[in-house]
Parts: C-alpha cells; sequence; structure tokens
C-alpha cells in the first residue's frame, strides 16, 4: 500500500528485523602531544618585547599541532563518507530484499485468495445445488400434499353417499327392515371412508411438517450461500488488488485474528453439515412423497372395491326383491281370482238354501193340512211317513248348506286377509324397492371415479 504522502508502499519484512542503523566504523584513539606554552623573554634592555606582547602568543598553537588537527578532519571526513558508503550499500541490498520479499508475500498472498475463491466457489456451488434439489422436492411435495387435500375433500362425497344410504334404508318398513348383507357393506364402506380420512389427516400433518423443515433447512443453505457470495464476492476483490490500485489505504487494526473467526474445518463442516442435512430432508421428502403415492392408490382402489361390493349387494337384494314381488303379486292375482270363485260359490249356496224354502213350505203346509184329517183317517201312513221324511231331508240339506255356508264365508273371510297380508306386503316391497334402487342405487350413481379419490382431479 502506499503512504499518505505518495511514497512507496511498505515491503515485506526480512527474516532478521533491523531495528538500528548499523554502528559506524571507528577511528584508533591517539593522545595528542601536551600544548607547550612559550613566553618570550627580553635580550636586551631596549628590546620591545616584553610584558606588552605577552598575551599576543599566550593562546596560539604550534604549526604541528595545526597540522595534526587538519589530518584528523581529513580523517573523519574519510571516515564519515567511508561510513555513509556503506550504509547506503546496506540499505539498497535491504531494500532490494524487503522489495523481493513483499513481491513473493503479495504472490504468495493472492495465490492463497485463489485457492481460497476456489474452495468458496466450490461450497457455493454445493449449496446452490443444494438449494435447488431442495426446492424442488419441495414443489413436487407440494403437489402430493395438493392431491392429499383433493383426496380428503373427494371421500366426503363417499361418505355422505354411504351415511344417507343407511339413513334411507332405516325408513324400510317392516318385515323388510332387517340387518341384511347390504347393511353390512354400507356399514362397513362408512367404517372404510372414516379411516381413510383419519389416515389423509395425519398424512396431510406430516407432509405439512416435512415441508416446514424443508423450508427451514432451505433457508439455513441459503443463508451460508449468500454468505459464501458475500465472500466470494469480497475475496475476489481482494484478488484482484494490486500495487498500482487506487482503492487501498492503510488499515493498521485489521492486522489481527477475531476471536470469533472460524477454521477451515470448521467452515468447510458447518457448509458440510447444512448440505447433508439438506440432503436428509430430501431423501426423507422422497420417501414421504412415495407413501403418499402408495397411500392414495391404495385408498382409492379399497373405496372402490367396497363401492362396488355395495352395488353388487345392492343389485343383488333389488333381485331378490323384485323376485318376492313377483311370486306376492302372482299369489295375490290367484287369491283374487280364488275370492271371486268363493263369492260366487257363496252367492250359489245362498240360493240353494232359499231354493229349499218352497219345497219346506210345500211339505210342512201338507203336513199341516193333514193334521186335519178326521177321527180315524188322521192315520200314520206311507203318505204321512214320506212327507216327514222330506221335512227332516230338506231340514238336513238347508242345515248342510247353511254350515257349508258359513264354511265358504270364512274361507272367503282368510282369502281377504291373504289379500290384504299380499297387499300390504306387495306394498312394502316395493317402497323397499323403491328405496334401493329409485334412492340408494340411483344415488351411489355420484360416487367418485378413482383418479377422482387419488387426487389427480
Amino acid at each position: 500500500m502506499a503512504d499518505p504522502a505518495g511514497g512507496p508502499g511498505p515491503v515485506a519484512q526480512p527474516k532478521v528485523l533491523l531495528t538500528k542503523e548499523p554502528a559506524p566504523q571507528t577511528v584508533p584513539a591517539s593522545d595528542l602531544p601536551m600544548k607547550v606554552y612559550e613566553v618570550a623573554m627580553n635580550t636586551g634592555t631596549d628590546s620591545s618585547s616584553g610584558l606588552a606582547t605577552a598575551g599576543f602568543r599566550a593562546a596560539k598553537y604550534l604549526p604541528t599541532e595545526w597540522h595534526l588537527n587538519n589530518s584528523e578532519l581529513y580523517h573523519k571526513a574519510f571516515a564519515g563518507c567511508e561510513q555513509a558508503e556503506h550504509g547506503r550499500a546496506e540499505a539498497k541490498e535491504l531494500a532490494e530484499y524487503a522489495a523481493a520479499a513483499a513481491q513473493r508475500a503479495q504472490q504468495d498472498s493472492t495465490a492463497a485468495v485463489g485457492e481460497r475463491l476456489q474452495d468458496i466457489h466450490f461450497w457455493k456451488a454445493e449449496l446452490q445445488r443444494g438449494i435447488q434439489d431442495l426446492d424442488a422436492e419441495t414443489c413436487l411435495l407440494a403437489a402430493q400434499k395438493l392431491r392429499l387435500e383433493r383426496a380428503l375433500d373427494a371421500t366426503e362425497v363417499p361418505y355422505a353417499i354411504a351415511t344417507d344410504n343407511l339413513q334411507c334404508r332405516e325408513r324400510r318398513q317392516a318385515p323388510d327392515l332387517v340387518s341384511d348383507e347390504v347393511e353390512r357393506e354400507l356399514l362397513k364402506e362408512a367404517e372404510l371412508i372414516r379411516n381413510i380420512q383419519e389416515l389423509l389427516k395425519r398424512t396431510l400433518m406430516q407432509a405439512s411438517n416435512q415441508m416446514r423443515l424443508n423450508r427451514d433447512h432451505k433457508e439455513f443453505c441459503e443463508m451460508d450461500w449468500s454468505d459464501k457470495v458475500e465472500t466470494y464476492n469480497i475475496d475476489d476483490k481482494c484478488g484482484k488488488y494490486s500495487n498500482q490500485s487506487t482503492n487501498i489505504q492503510f488499515h493498521p487494526s485489521s492486522v489481527k485474528f477475531e476471536e470469533s473467526a472460524s477454521t477451515p474445518d470448521t467452515w468447510a463442516k458447518f457448509s458440510h453439515d447444512n448440505i447433508y442435512r439438506a440432503e436428509q430432508e430430501k431423501l426423507a421428502s422422497i420417501s414421504l412423497r412415495a407413501l403418499i403415492d402408495n397411500i392414495l392408490h391404495d385408498t382409492s382402489e379399497d373405496m372402490r372395491k367396497q363401492c362396488a361390493a355395495v352395488n353388487e349387494a345392492f343389485a343383488k337384494h333389488c333381485e331378490e326383491l323384485d323376485d318376492t314381488k313377483h311370486k306376492l303379486e302372482h299369489h295375490l292375482k290367484k287369491i283374487l281370482k280364488e275370492i271371486g270363485y268363493q263369492e260366487a260359490n257363496i252367492a250359489a249356496l245362498k240360493q240353494a238354501i232359499k231354493d229349499k224354502e218352497a219345497p219346506m213350505k210345500v211339505a210342512q203346509t201338507r203336513l199341516y193340512d193333514r193334521s186335519f184329517r178326521p177321527n180315524v183317517d188322521l192315520c200314520r201312513d206311507e203318505a204321512q211317513f214320506r212327507l216327514i221324511r222330506e221335512v227332516e231331508e230338506l231340514t238336513e240339506s238347508v242345515n248342510s248348506l247353511k254350515k257349508k255356508l258359513l264354511g265358504s264365508e270364512q274361507t272367503l273371510r282368510n282369502l281377504e286377509d291373504t289379500r290384504m297380508n299380499l297387499e300390504k306386503e306387495i306394498a312394502v316391497k316395493t317402497n323397499s324397492i323403491f328405496i334401493d334402487r329409485q334412492k340408494c342405487m340411483a344415488q351411489r350413481t355420484r360416487y367418485p371415479v378413482v383418479a377422482k379419490l387419488a387426487g389427480y382431479q
């Protein structure tokens, strides 16, 4: 990165960190000769050297000292130049090493970021595939759930038909109000439909729970996928940074590891666990869909089979009712015919009894008139005996006819009772046929087809 002043960016540090400048070369120290201060003496009485010139010579160096001082300055300047040249060489070498190290470190970091991008892309693709698979599976399960709801709704019509058939057959009249095969099949059908409805409701609840689990794990994978996309974009952006980038700057506080940061193993395990759980839920969803398909197939087939059994029982029972009714009607015709004959017979008997009145009157009149014969002529002659036998015979014949008339009248009454019973029974059979055929069997034509019971419609 470049510093704020626009200078060259920092370079990677060498293996041995230099914390201070190298020590300069030293020159061996040497003792300077001690200064000797000599005072000029007067050599004569007229000499001007004396106290007046003493101050000009007291602080002066000797020429040898002057030359020695210059030599020392030359030596120090030479040593400083040599030391500076050596420092410049080391600085150049260090700068070249730091630049090479920085370049290698940047290349290694770029390669590491590139490898990380490949890992992120792999897990991102796996998560995206898992999300798509789970979403598609959830849609398929939703379609199966819709089939379950349709199938459950479709069972309402058969159940209503079965219960209505049972209620209609309760209006049958005695003696047809019996617990026959039709009623047993209807009760079996109603029980079957109730059990199927309970099974479909439980399966619906199971499908709803599985769809909720699918959505939850899909959401987990989507959150992980979203993090991977954001991370991929960040690392891709970081991988494109170079020394010539204009959007780089110093961030000293970022040179640290976050306490909450994950390790590569935990990072990969997190995505792997999300994908694994999503895959498990997908497999569970597939198994549930297969189970739903089998349940709908079996329940629809069971309901149609039971419907066919009930229809067969109805048809057989209606056939029996028709046959019984025809036999009753046949016997009723014979009874009616016999009643006609019996009524004619009774009329003939009454006429025969009435026909015996005149002969009875004749015979009794003769006996009455002959009872007035005088004296000895009131004889028990043959005529008298014959008239008495005639009256007796007529009386016996009338009594026999009356007895026979009573018997015939009783027979006629019995025939009338039988006719009434037959007509009542025929009416009962007609009512039963109407209930079973016109009410129940006609209503059962609205029974749903297999496709509707299986939830396809």
